[in-house]
């Protein structure tokens, strides 16, 4: 494996939106306020030893992440399309909430996607002396920046976190208070980090084979739900919400590998909600495994009434994948085909 020479650096655009990697304590008041990352070497010199030349693109507006909304989505595509030509790679710095929603959003949005997207956050401010967003900021830039024969390791959306890169749209947020916050249970580590990055080559999805623009997607997010099934729905509740106006997409969370109830009065709202063209994917309450449509009755008379298969997908890609479909104006049968296939890595057949 040839490393790239030490005399050809990367150029890596940090993008800051918000979260708790972006807080420190004021001096005078003692209160959390933003970091100024256009002083990022003076606070974190070490990075100086690192080959990549950095900028950082603060946006106009920061958010607590529970706060996003696809409109930032569109904001973070839009500063990556409009730099693209001029950066070897991007680090998205986010709140821990929904980084795995937005990770998923951005895998599916950046289309012919050939540079590193890494993104990263921390559970404690960087201000604080034992933060964790220390560590998770330096690894993201050197992963960003890394290249073999010239060539990006990692052209496509990560998440870095820990000391493990996962692929973005096979993230959850597993814990609220532990360091060790995300995991992807049905996908390999993209790398491991030690006293080396340890890179899993053949888990990284390859670049393009032909160089294409890149192109930003655009996402619908208006009349797309999850429902989520639990013992003693009741007919009426559940009507309620596949009837709501302008329903389009439906994730339908399930027991085990895709099982629901065998009720009559259920397998009828399934049929009814899918003639009337809503998209409606299965996927699995279970942190890991699979559904599987063909094991089980409930799962058989599903898939009969067209429902689609999300194989192991996360809610996070579930919900994302379901507005990127959308917004593509596609007709349910075009949609169905596309639901049931990967686009971006983001489910095993």
């Amino acid at each position: 494996m040839k490393v790239t020479p030490e005399n050809i650096r990367s150029s890596i655009l940090i993008i800051y939106t918000g979260g708790t990697i972006g807080m420190q304590t004021d001096a005078a008041t003692g209160a959390l306020v933003p970091f100024d990352f256009s002083g990022i070497y003076e606070e974190f010199p070490s990075l100086r030893r690192l080959n990549v030349d950095i900028d950082v693109h603060t946006m106009p507006q920061l958010i607590d992440s529970s706060n996003v909304r696809p409109e930032d989505w569109s904001d973070m595509a839009a500063v990556i399309s409009e730099n693209y030509d001029r950066y070897d790679g991007f680090v998205i710095l986010h709140g821990t909430d929904t980084m795995s929603y937005s990770a998923s959003a951005l895998s599916f949005m950046l289309e012919n996607l050939a540079k590193p997207v890494v993104f990263t956050g921390s559970q404690i401010p960087i201000g604080v002396l034992r933060t964790d967003g220390r560590e998770n900021l330096i690894t993201a830039i050197e992963i960003a920046g890394a290249k073999i024969d010239g060539r990006p390791v990692v052209p496509e959306v990560s998440l870095l976190f820990q000391n493990r890169l996962y692929r973005g749209n096979r993230t959850h947020k597993c814990s609220a208070g532990e360091l060790d916050a995300f995991r992807s249970y049905n996908y390999p580590l993209l790398a491991e980090v030690g006293v080396k990055i340890a890179y899993n080559t053949a888990a990284i999805a390859p670049a393009p084979p032909v160089v294409e623009p890149l192109r930003v997607a655009a996402m619908s997010s208006e009349g797309v739900a999850i429902v989520k099934l639990f013992p003693g729905i009741g007919e009426a509740t559940l009507r309620a919400m596949l009837s709501a106006e302008g329903l389009q997409g439906v994730v339908l969370e399930t027991y085990g590998a895709g099982n629901a109830p065998t009720s009559e009065w259920f397998l009828r709202l399934m049929r009814q909600t899918v003639e009337r063209g809503v998209t409606v994917l299965n996927v699995t309450q279970c942190d890991s495994g699979s559904v599987e449509m063909q094991l089980y009755e409930t799962g058989q008379q599903l898939r009969a009434a067209g429902v689609v298969s999300g194989y192991d997908i996360t809610t996070e890609a579930a919900v994302t994948k379901l507005m990127y479909v959308m917004g593509k104006n596609l007709t349910p049968n075009y949609r169905y085909e596309l639901m049931a296939r990967p686009v971006k890595g983001e489910f095993t057949l």
